[in-house]
């Protein structure tokens, strides 16, 4: 039977959602590296809220979302769980070049029943995706992470980025390269981390 850790303010179906996203992480974790099998002792706070709050940062338009690099469902799978419940009208794609992981976030899919889809191939291969809203979770350095932002987005789109301890090292090394407007949101599940939310991107001239 699927359990998890409870998310307050959603629908006993998405609860369910939930917990099966969380039973076939686990069990698919044992063969295939998804995540840490560590960091599956804390799986609320690690996975599936720090994957909810990004929900939050975006605007009531967004209507795409494209997360980069998936791997293991992480941050887009909890957020697409909860969003069709409550933002019924936000549809996400995720990118991953790695066939077995793809197999699963395509399983994961089915189970829940969510309508989101996979793009298996790397995110720098794929043709521009013009969404609204661009993650990645632990992909690449932010300089690859503005690149992306700017071939999958449009003018109005936002980036979602998680960073840890070296986010200062990291926006050092765009600067001067591009023009963004940054809001460094502090992450409520780790007292080392951030999101940054970048928009209004376009290359310095």
């Amino acid at each position: 039977m699927c359990s998890s850790s409870r998310v307050t303010s959603v629908s006993r179906e998405t609860q369910e959602r939930l917990a099966c996203y969380e039973h076939l992480l686990r069990r698919w974790n044992q063969s295939i590296n998804l995540v840490s099998p560590r960091s599956l002792e804390q799986f609320r706070s690690r996975h599936l809220l720090d994957s909810l709050q990004l929900l939050q940062l975006i605007p009531d338009t967004a209507e795409t979302w494209v997360d980069l690099g998936s791997g293991g469902g992480l941050p887009a799978l909890p957020i697409a769980i909860v969003a069709t419940e409550k933002i019924p009208h936000l549809h996400l794609t995720l990118v991953e070049s790695d066939r077995r992981k793809a197999v699963f976030l395509e399983t994961v899919i089915r189970e829940t029943g969510i309508t989101s889809k996979v793009l298996v191939s790397r995110a720098e291969h794929v043709p521009p995706l013009h969404a609204d809203v661009v993650s990645a979770r632990a992909l690449a350095e932010l300089g690859t992470l503005v690149k992306l932002l700017y071939t999958h987005g449009h003018g109005s789109s936002i980036g979602l980025f998680p960073k840890g301890r070296s986010v200062d090292a990291e926006l050092g090394q765009i600067e001067g390269m591009w023009k963004f407007n940054l809001e460094t949101v502090a992450s409520r599940t780790d007292p080392t981390g951030v999101i940054l939310k970048i928009g209004d991107l376009s290359r310095e001239s």
